[in-house]
């Protein structure tokens, strides 16, 4: 990977987390400024999910941050790249939790407040973006066991060169 590709992936990745920062500092100051009562169950449990949500994906740019190290000095294929990727799709699993968590948020909310419902179709929406997510974690796993697999044989071949180095 080219060095300006991983310059720029961690610009990127710097003005995500600050944003992400201000998202989740944005969140719970909305939550009793922007209330003229005490805040409802609802709207608590929606901005723990969300602020846990959030939490989720600045550990996944990290981790990214991490490997895109590992990869500029050349060491991306070794063992301790797994714990990155591992904790990457721990992540995204999470986040698939989480976004099942606020369908079964709205659930509730449609019993809770009168006049207020949600569609039962958003709720299956929702749950909808919980499989994706869930399946977005499935996919880095499989791209975990091609990393494995990368990394066996880069192994493998270190060990041919050594063989080779002392027939020579």
């Amino acid at each position: 990977m080219s060095g300006w590709a991983i310059r720029t992936l961690r610009v990127v990745i710097v003005v995500a987390l600050a944003g992400s920062l201000v998202v989740q500092a944005g969140m719970v100051a909305l939550l009793w400024l922007d209330t003229d009562d005490e805040p409802t169950g609802i709207g608590i449990s929606l901005v723990v999910i969300g602020v846990l949500g959030v939490l989720a994906l600045q550990v996944v740019a990290v981790c990214i941050w991490r490997l895109l190290t590992m990869v500029g000095r050349g060491t991306v294929f070794s063992h301790q790249a797994f714990r990155y990727v591992d904790i990457v799709i721990g992540a995204i699993g999470a986040s698939s939790v989480l976004i099942f968590a606020i369908a079964v948020v709205a659930r509730f909310a449609n019993h809770a407040t009168p006049g207020d419902e949600v569609a039962p179709g958003l709720v299956g929406l929702i749950c909808g973006f919980a499989l994706v997510a869930a399946g977005v974690a499935l996919v880095v796993y499989v791209m975990r066991s091609l990393l494995a697999q990368a990394v066996a044989r880069d192994v493998e071949a270190k060990h041919l060169q050594s063989e080779l180095d002392e027939v020579i």
